[in-house]
């Protein structure tokens, strides 16, 4: 039998030969990354997919590129807004397909921007993102970077206040179809209650869990345990592990911790903290409940972003 052999020269990546690019993660979820300063290297699905194939290209869960946000439709707008939003985060998944924003992503960004020379951010100083989920404003802070991800929101307002809950999640490994619910962070969440780490680590997501009623664009789906106690010095402990769309199973995810933290406040009512450690399989990120510019309520991420290689696409 002869086994094919693939020819790299007819490959996606054959078209980005030359490519410099570094890799990064935050709490374990992990990046290519490329700077396009004058977007003139567009990357398109194909080629996106094919860098973060985990066996055939570098592997990641998503593709980050940073251009200057002139150069983008979505990013001009944004400038009409805040002027200092001088980049842009164009994120696609692993499979390629263009996401609203990542907040682990958002996190290596900006230290992918200050490893290449692109800016410059003093511990407490803040640097705007241009995202397609709006602008965010990440702090340098010691031993990473805090974002302000903008207000959360139910996708279902009147079933989350009456009902706790408005979907039906089956995933393999649980017994049951759970109730859910759904979050916004720019970007669609739907949320699971587990009663018990076993349960977490029955999981076992290849597949993408069902959700019913799906959300139009899909959804990333969170699996979370509430800790015992729930709360420790007035921080909420849960544990996630989640499914993102376009991507499978990751380590972390930012908007998911978020996602994770909104709905568990939502269910313990009255009384529940602002402030969450939401430890994930990559490492543990904080959220908490802060007051926006505009008076409605906000969700800040924090925690680490790390650049582990640098290298160029032969």
């Amino acid at each position: 039998m002869t086994v094919p052999v693939t020819d790299f020269a007819a490959s996606p990546l054959a078209q980005l030969a030359g490519l410099e690019f570094a890799k990064g993660h935050g709490t374990g979820n992990d990046f290519v990354l490329v700077a396009d300063p004058d977007g003139l290297r567009d990357i398109g699905a194909e080629q996106a997919a094919a860098l973060c194939d985990r066996h055939l290209g570098i592997g990641a869960d998503g593709l980050i590129r940073a251009v200057r946000s002139e150069h983008l439709p979505e990013g001009r707008e944004l400038l009409a807004e805040d002027a200092a939003a001088v980049w842009f985060m164009d994120y696609r998944n692993a499979d390629g397909s263009v996401s609203e924003m990542c907040g682990n992503g958002v996190r290596v960004f900006v230290e992918f921007l200050l490893d290449q020379g692109l800016a410059e951010l003093a511990q407490g100083e803040v640097l705007p993102v241009g995202t397609r989920a709006g602008i965010k404003r990440v702090e340098r802070r010691e031993g990473g970077f805090a974002v302000d991800m903008g207000p959360w929101g139910f996708i279902h307002p009147a079933q989350a206040e009456e009902d706790a809950g408005d979907s039906l999640v089956t995933a393999d490994g649980l017994d049951v179809a759970r109730p859910a619910l759904s979050v916004t962070m720019g970007n669609p969440h739907t949320v699971v209650a587990l009663a018990a780490d076993s349960e977490l680590a029955r999981l076992r997501l290849f597949e993408s869990p069902s959700v019913e009623p799906l959300p139009p664009h899909g959804t990333n789906v969170e699996f979370v345990v509430p800790a015992e106690p729930l709360v420790r010095e007035g921080i909420g402990n849960i544990s996630m592990r989640v499914h993102e769309r376009g991507v499978g199973e990751t380590q972390s995810c930012g908007t998911g911790a978020c996602a994770a933290a909104v709905a568990i406040r939502h269910w313990a009512g009255r009384g529940a903290p602002n402030r969450w450690d939401v430890r994930v399989p990559g490492g543990t990120v904080g959220v908490a409940f802060v007051t926006g510019p505009e008076g409605a309520e906000h969700v800040e991420l924090s925690g680490p972003a790390v650049i582990v290689a640098r290298g160029t696409l032969g």
